[in-house]
């Protein structure tokens, strides 16, 4: 069941995505060569609990950190560790917090140091097919309009697009309905409707759309060992049309990025 969010509600959930965006901010700064996982876990903790939040992860389903950090080929759910980053690493950082009882969940992927063209390529694709398809979160829609748009422009660079984990529907609890899948067909699936507020995440693979998990019961990785990205923004309905409810805004404005991708997605809301 789809559980629609009044205008209050979304601007409290706001909020809640706001201390993940700010988190993501704090750390844009710390991800460099020879820096461990584990301590940029321990970072993101105490700067959440510093905003008046909690750890959105923390706890959930016996996850055992705060963050989860993917680097390379991990496609999500990485267990932080003390192994340090190295140049050319990409590390998707995946961040939750709760404040006001809802929860904010997003993710960005981030190079270490100078990387490779062909990752940077990836990364570029992956975050802009999120965009390509928070576009098609609109009343009317459909489920299947969104992964369809994401799985679509993604394949067309010959990237996988990822099939057995999805994004989803989001308020007090982590994972609401629907699902929203990065592949499908128009038309298909559930349809969107005002108020709903969903996390929209693709997750691309260099090569193979395949994956497989990992002993520890959380680590994902591609098939094939080629690098995985992973790009996620909290988004809700709001007068027919998707208004985003997280930002990139404090990372770009800690590596000093220009960027004015998200402003299609701002409302003036009454």
């Amino acid at each position: 069941m789809i559980i629609q969010k009044t205008r209050e509600e979304i601007e409290l959930m706001r909020e809640s995505a706001l201390v993940v965006s700010k988190t993501l901010g704090m750390l844009a700064k710390e991800v460099k060569p020879g820096v461990s996982t584990l301590f940029l876990d321990k970072l993101a903790e105490e700067f959440i609990r510093e905003q008046g939040a909690i750890p959105g992860f923390l706890g959930l389903y016996d996850f055992p950190n705060t963050l989860c950090m993917s680097p390379n080929s991990q496609v999500v759910h990485g267990i932080p560790n003390n192994t340090p980053l190295v140049e050319g690493d990409i590390i998707s950082i995946d961040c939750g917090a709760i404040k006001n009882d809802f929860y904010g969940d997003h993710a960005y992927t981030f190079p270490v140091g100078e990387i490779a063209p062909e990752t940077q390529k990836l990364l570029d694709v992956t975050k802009e097919s999120l965009y390509v398809g928070i576009r098609e979160l609109k009343v009317g829609n459909r489920v299947g309009d969104v992964g369809y748009a994401i799985q679509q422009f993604t394949e067309k660079h010959g990237y996988g697009v990822v099939r057995e984990l999805v994004g989803h529907g989001l308020g007090k609890t982590m994972h609401e309905d629907p699902e929203m899948p990065n592949y499908g067909r128009r038309g298909r699936g559930k349809k969107f409707v005002e108020g709903m507020v969903v996390a929209i995440e693709p997750m691309t693979n260099m090569g193979t759309h395949k994956i497989r998990q990992h002993k520890d019961g959380w680590t994902i990785t591609t098939l094939d060992n080629k690098p995985s990205a992973h790009f996620e923004h909290d988004v809700a309905i709001v007068n027919g049309k998707p208004e985003l409810l997280s930002t990139f805004q404090y990372i770009y404005d800690a590596l000093g990025i220009e960027s004015n991708e998200e402003d299609e997605f701002r409302q003036a809301l009454s």
